[in-house]
């Protein structure tokens, strides 16, 4: 189960999210840097117990409209072999020390995970308090059979991140930015992921999809 440990990270989250959201094709920019208030998310376990898992919604509230952005990221002690294009930043955490920050697209560890929350494989666990299920995730899969884990190829969009399995030619749609309400599902969806994040005014929370697999047919 996930393990939220009560300490410092130097940067913070946002801090380093800041300087790495502007650099990506579907961030939508505003007045100056981004200024970025936590809003919402959940985490995943890793069987292997090694790489934390967190699913972040972050809103930036630096243009006339604020922007929801879900940032999947995966946290480790060492450096990913060959995700260095993938890298967010690095934190010194107060417990677990020096920490590896990358977006999660890029993760087969991230990816595996998710694919399991899609088929009711994985329970999604609370983003802030350790060993508790998140009940306000929603996943459903309609397949017949267990989704493999090779999306190899990372496509960014203008506001998403298309993760694709040649061999089985299924798609993995992580949405980026965020909007509230029931968005429609693809004709070929089979599996997706629903959850919620607060609203600027810090009380009142929407929700919506944050993850569709595609399995067009044949």
């Amino acid at each position: 189960m996930a393990v939220v440990h009560r300490t410092t990270l130097t940067p913070t989250k946002d801090e380093l999210l800041a300087s790495w959201l502007p650099t990506r094709p579907w961030y939508r920019p505003g007045t100056g840097a981004p200024q970025l208030e936590a809003a919402g998310g959940f985490r995943l376990d890793d069987p292997e117990d090694e790489v934390g898992i967190e699913f972040r919604v972050v809103t930036d509230t630096a243009g006339a409209e604020p922007v929801a952005y879900l940032v999947p990221l995966t946290y480790r002690g060492a450096p990913l072999e060959g995700a260095e294009d993938a890298l967010v930043g690095t934190m010194d955490h107060g417990v677990l020390g020096r920490r590896w920050a990358y977006d999660g697209c890029h993760d087969p560890v991230l990816v595996a995970e998710l694919l399991a929350l899609v088929e009711g494989r994985s329970r999604p666990q609370d983003q802030s308090i350790s060993n508790t299920p998140d009940p306000d995730v929603a996943s459903a899969y309609t397949g017949d059979a267990p989704v493999p884990a090779d999306f190899t190829t990372v496509t960014e969009l203008r506001d998403a991140t298309e993760l694709t399995s040649a061999a089985h030619g299924m798609t993995l749609r992580l949405h980026r930015v965020l909007r509230p309400g029931a968005d429609t599902l693809p004709q070929d969806a089979t599996g997706h992921v629903t959850s919620w994040w607060r609203l600027p005014d810090g009380t009142t929370r929407t929700r919506g999809l944050f993850a569709v697999l595609s399995t067009p047919t044949r």
